[in-house]
This record gives structure tokens, sequence and C-alpha cells, in this order.
């Protein structure tokens, strides 16, 4: 995997994609493989995510997304009969959504780029999606977009209506329906997102406990996922977060303190980066962010992470970059840190690849620290 200032282009055989969830391989939630990268030391530990409090240490603060995942994914029909898939990603002020339009295949649905403005789709118990504008809007109505505003007319409150007649988004490396309650978070309180925050996902009632016996903290934010870009990888557009003043003092108090803080997945690093200043406090607030991590705006937040293995090409691998540039405290502007950083990263994605760890929502995790 040669670097090109983050993790190279890398292929990722069909062998490394976890297909199903790790139930359904007659394993627990918390029985996936932890990848351990202990960035001062330069080693690599390979683990189970149960083995996870042996990892952390009595005053780490873990920061966790509490939004839960909607069935997010409508069958939707056009005037000449033609099936499609709908997606919503963001739900935004006046019954408006960002929406993808995808057609079936095999398996699991498939980019449709030839969707126009105007165009109308029947959902079901008589609800309507109306595409209005490409989203974002960066040349006229008529151009191809994989984002589309549109206008939702639907029966009753999304979410309730979305939990009788939706399913969970899913791609083609997962060939098969599974019910929402896989992709459900134990940290889930608020629905709203397109797609899980799978990074809290091998999270079981019972390793919380023992974390929190044994000195882990937890402070919760959210931050509702859009839907990802799997095939594009575009930047991320913007979503709704919410940083709790009781969650910004945790993280301040640690941060004096000379403790770690550890994202649970790349949208905590987001939400906590929308709301820290260049002095890294970290103040509460909500709203909407359209921070991108990247060398141009590192990160001033934290100081590890829990994440998932990222596919070529993903814009998560950038946040994961500056995480670690961040961890051994390197200045963006160094070259030769930056790519020591990269060097890091590389050096883990190619052990998990030779390994077996298993890629997506449903595979292995990694826990990133100095």
């Amino acid at each position: 995997m040669a670097s090109t200032g983050v993790i190279g282009d890398f292929t990722l055989p069909e062998n490394r994609e976890a297909t199903s969830p790790p139930e359904a391989r007659g394993l627990r939630r918390d029985d996936v493989r932890l990848m351990v990268s202990r960035l001062r030391e330069e080693s690599i530990e390979h683990a189970r995510f149960r083995d996870l409090p042996r990892c952390l240490s009595a005053g780490d603060l873990l920061v966790v997304n509490t939004s839960g995942t909607l069935n997010a994914a409508l069958t939707a029909v056009i005037d000449d009969g033609r099936e499609f898939e709908l997606h919503l990603s963001t739900a935004l002020p006046g019954g408006f959504w960002t929406v993808e339009v995808r057609v079936p295949g095999e398996g699991a649905s498939l980019p449709y780029r030839q969707a126009l403005a105007g165009a109308r789709y029947r959902l079901p118990e008589g609800g309507e999606a109306t595409l209005l504008a490409p989203y974002p809007l960066v040349d006229s109505v008529n151009s191809e977009s994989r984002l589309w505003i549109a206008a939702l007319q639907l029966p009753a409150a999304a979410p309730a209506y979305l939990d009788r007649n939706g399913f969970p988004i899913r791609y083609k490396y997962v060939p098969d329906r599974w019910p929402s309650s896989m992709y459900q978070t134990v940290f889930a309180t608020e629905p709203g997102s397109a797609e899980m925050p799978s990074a809290g996902r091998p999270f079981t009632p019972d390793l919380v406990t023992t974390l929190v016996s044994r000195g882990v903290r937890f402070a919760p934010l959210l931050l509702h996922t859009g839907v990802a870009s799997l095939e594009d990888h575009e930047p991320p557009y913007e979503e709704f977060f919410r940083v709790p003043r009781e969650t910004a003092d945790l993280v301040n108090a640690a941060r004096d303190a000379g403790r770690r803080v550890i994202a649970v997945g790349t949208t905590v690093v987001r939400a906590l980066e929308s709301v820290t200043d260049e002095r890294g406090t970290t103040s509460p607030g909500e709203g909407w962010t359209d921070v991108v991590v990247s060398a141009e705006r590192p990160v001033r937040s934290v100081t590890g992470i829990i994440t998932g293995l990222h596919e070529p090409r993903a814009t998560h691998l950038l946040i994961l970059e500056q995480v670690v540039a961040k961890a051994l405290r390197i200045g963006s502007a160094d070259t030769s840190s930056a790519a020591r950083a990269a060097s890091q990263l590389e050096r883990a994605y190619a052990e998990a690849m030779e390994r077996g760890y298993l890629w997506h929502e449903f595979g292995d995790s990694h826990l990133i620290i100095a």
C-alpha cells in the first residue's frame, strides 16, 4: 500500500468484507477482533473487542454518539411503474430531505444517475417524494447528482413512518436484509441517522459496565449521519449535531488533566471538531456542521479513536491520519512527521489485511491511542 499522504489506494478483497452481523456468525457483538495501535510505542496488538478494558486506563474518556439508526431505505415507484430504492439521508427543516435515488440490484441497490428534477416517486401508505434540485446545487437544477433535495409528503412523522415501511440501508457487500436491531448501538437514544454510527456497535451493556467500574468515563453527544458516498468517496456534507455542556466540560477536564479523550467513531470527531477552538477548548453547541478534517484543518479535540476499518480512498482515512498526528503531537505543516503518521496507519492496515480482519459496519475494530 503506497503512501499518498493518507493510506494508499489499496484493493480490498471481497473476503475481507463483513457480509453479515457477527451474531449471525455465532459471535457476540464484543467478540469481533480489535487491533490496538499504540502510536508512541509504534506497536500493534491483536485482541478481541471484549478485551478493551485492559487496553484503557482509569481516567480515559470515551465520547460516544447517541444517534439511532432509521429504517432509511424505502421502495419507490415512478409513474411508468419502474421501481427504485429511495435512501433518506438528512432531514431538513420544513418537510424537506436530502435523498439518494438508487435502483434495485442483485443483493442490494446500485447508484442511479439519471434522476431528474421534478421526478415524483410514490412511497408506501400513499407517501410521495418529489425531487427539487441537486444537492449541493453547484450548477443548474438539471445537473446530474448523487444527492437531491426532495419534498416528502408522509402520512405520519418520519421515524414512525420509516419504522413501518422502511428498512436499513445496505450495500452490495451485505447480500441479505437484517432487522433494524442489527443496526442499532447500545448508546442509541434519538433516531436520526441514515446509517449506523458503527464504531459503537461492538459495545455491550456488560462491557460498558466493566469499563465504568474500572474508571473509564463516558460522555454522550449526537451527530445524525447522512448516507455514505460508498461509490464516490465525496467529502461529507452538512450534518446535524449536538454537544451538551456536560460533555464539553468532561472533554475539557480530561484534556486539562492530561487524560486521553477517545472518540468512538469518526462522527464523534466531526461533532467535537465543530465546537473546539484552535486552543483545543471545547464548547457546548448544536447546529449543522460543515467541518471536514484534513491536513489543512487538523484535529484539535481528541487524542485517540475507536473505529472500524475503512474502504480505500474513504474520506474517513483523512480523519484517522489527523487523529494520529494529534496523538503524536505532530504539527500538520511538518511533512516528514505527516509521512510518519501515514506510515503508522499503513502498517496497521497492512497487518489487518494479512491477519484476515473484516471491513465495514459488521466488521472488526481498531483502537488508536498514544
